[in-house]
Formats: structure tokens, sequence, C-alpha cells
């Protein structure tokens, strides 16, 4: 497939093959953290309001380094504790560019939806999560041998679906399962999968990962930005009640 047809079609947000060798879905391990601090409730002026309205980011509850580096942790949690096999062989989906970044979108979009329940900050870590998502696809891209003009031009069109998929999302995970359904089978299947027990799988699993996600303390997200992701098929259900609490120091490590 030449590069110009990989990203022909707006139905794809990004239509590239690769070979089965070839794992792009892999990254390097970062450190775990130490010392979860208790919550501090947050207030917002008057004055920090006129800020951000202005565009500008205010006064954040912890220091933008700090959010960045959880925010590093967190995406990269969606790529590298996500058992992509496991999507691969149970979805019947290609070992493509495409559906590795299906995946990623999906686990990016929960954790959005998570940290913007923690205020501003929160909304702060999720323009640096994306921020890091879209640095990661474009490395991936070029080590892949992608055109850079080519590159550039597709990244305009995956914008704006990435930002279509997250609107349909919002809406599924607000609906019943009918609604969460149907947008994983327009975003994730492409309008494709003809089983519905695929669906099926992917509704319980993104349901039972969005509730294992809002019992995890959003203090400790904030500052370590470490997730972790229930298997898509459960093993052990009991061990979906009690996650385990990660740890934090001072100089984010």
């Amino acid at each position: 497939m030449s590069q110009s047809q990989a990203y022909e079609g707006s139905e794809q947000i990004l239509g590239i093959d690769i070979h089965p060798s070839r794992k792009y879905h892999t990254t390097n391990k970062l450190p775990t953290t130490k010392d979860s601090p208790q919550p501090v409730e947050e207030k917002v002026g008057a004055l920090t309001k006129i800020i951000e309205a202005m565009g500008f980011t205010g006064p954040l509850k912890y220091s933008k380094w700090k959010i960045k580096i959880a925010a590093l942790r967190m995406y990269t949690s969606c790529v590298e504790k996500t058992d992509f096999e496991e999507f691969f062989l149970r979805c019947q989906m290609p070992d493509t560019f495409n559906s590795w970044f299906l995946i990623t979108l999906l686990h990016v979009w929960m954790c959005l939806v998570r940290m913007k329940q923690e205020g501003r900050s929160g909304k702060y870590m999720c323009r640096i999560i994306v921020h890091f998502m879209w640095e990661d696809v474009e490395q991936r891209g070029r080590v892949m041998g992608i055109n850079s003009y080519i590159l550039k031009k597709n990244m305009i069109l995956m914008t704006n679906n990435f930002y279509a998929a997250i609107l349909g999302y919002d809406e599924g995970i607000l609906s019943d399962d009918h609604g969460l359904a149907a947008a994983l089978w327009r975003t994730f299947f492409n309008q494709k999968c003809e089983d519905p027990r695929q669906l099926e799988l992917l509704v319980e699993y993104v349901r039972k990962q969005m509730q294992y996600l809002d019992s995890m303390n959003g203090e400790d997200l904030l500052l370590t930005g470490e997730v972790s992701w229930r298997p898509l098929v459960e093993k052990n259900p009991q061990s979906i009640l009690k996650p385990h609490s990660p740890t934090y120091n001072d100089e984010g490590l």
C-alpha cells in the first residue's frame, strides 16, 4: 500500500498497514512513584476565571511540571499497559497502525473522561495527555518512514476524526448500552463489526473500566498518572472492586 493510499478515506483515523512482526504498540517503561498526599480542596477566584476566559492557564492546585509528568505516565499507561494483542484477537482487528490508534484512542478517551472530574487541574492534564498522544503518533509515523508532508497533512484529518470520536464516545457513555454500542460500532469498528458478541464484549469492557477508573483516587491520578486497565475478558471479577493505590514523592519519581 502506498503512503497516499494509506491515508485515503475519512472513515479511517489512520489507515497504515504494518507487518505483524513490527511491534509499534510497545513503549519504554516509566518509573513508579511514591508517597500519596491528602486531597486539598481547590478554590478558584474571580481573577483566575478571567485569566482562563482569555485562553490562559490560571494557577493550578499542583505545579504544571508535576501534572505534565503525571500526564505522560497516564498516556504511557494507555500504550504500555493495554494488551493490544488481545484486542486484535478478540475483536478480529488487523495488526495495523490504524488498529493501534483506535485502541489507544479509546483508552485515552477514558482517561480524559476521568480526569475532567478533577476540576481545572484535571482539565489541564487532559490537554497535556492529548499533546503527548499526538507527539507519539507523529513519532511512530516517522519511524515507519511516512513522508513528512503526507504525515503533516493527514495529522489534520486525524485530529478532526479524533475529536469526532471523542464526542461520539461522550454521547455513548451517557446513554444506555445500545447508545454506547452504536458509538463503538461507528468509531472503534469503523461500521464493519458483524458479530454482536464483539460489541457486547467492548461495551462491557468500557463500562467496567470507567467504573474502575472512577474508584481511583483523584489526587493520586493527578500526582502519579498511573492507571491500571482491566483485562478485556475478566478472569477474576472480584479484583475489580478495589484498585491498588499508587505512591508518589515530591521529585515526581
